[in-house]
């Protein structure tokens, strides 16, 4: 008998293609605080949703001038990130970035503040950017 459900209950979620910013200062990381939904209060990179037709590099830098003010210069790929929330399926590719013009202009987050990469995880981050510290951590 078939109930109608789809017994891969990650093809019947929502997927979301979101870009992320892993910005770098000296020994230092950016992070944001997000001021809005489910997981509000929690901190994240950066970053949001990729268009259609657009590479994610394009909507990161983008997403980074709408959120923060700031224009970015993209210094390389740091990884891909697949996360199942319980509402969607999350596709995150982060990038390592530096700030090329502007200051760092809150225009969407709660709170931002750059952290030690030696003490990233003094604040409480979303799910999927724990597989990016971990990343981070290595790559010290």
């Amino acid at each position: 008998m078939n109930s109608g459900l789809n017994p891969d209950a990650k093809e019947s979620k929502k997927k979301i293609k979101v870009a992320a910013a892993v910005i770098r200062e000296g020994d230092r990381i950016f992070a944001t605080q997000r001021g809005y939904g489910n997981y509000k209060d929690w901190w994240e990179f950066p970053g949001g949703k990729v268009e259609p037709g657009e590479m994610p590099e394009e909507a990161l830098i983008r997403e980074i001038r709408e959120e923060l003010n700031t224009k970015v210069g993209i210094d390389g790929f740091l990884i891909s990130v697949e996360y199942d929330y319980p509402e969607f399926h999350l596709s995150m590719d982060c990038f390592w970035c530096h700030v090329e013009e502007g200051e760092l202009t809150l225009l969407e987050h709660e709170a931002a503040k750059w952290l030690p990469v030696s003490d990233l995880r003094q604040v409480r981050w979303l799910p999927a950017d724990i597989e990016v510290l971990e990343e981070i951590e290595k790559s010290r």
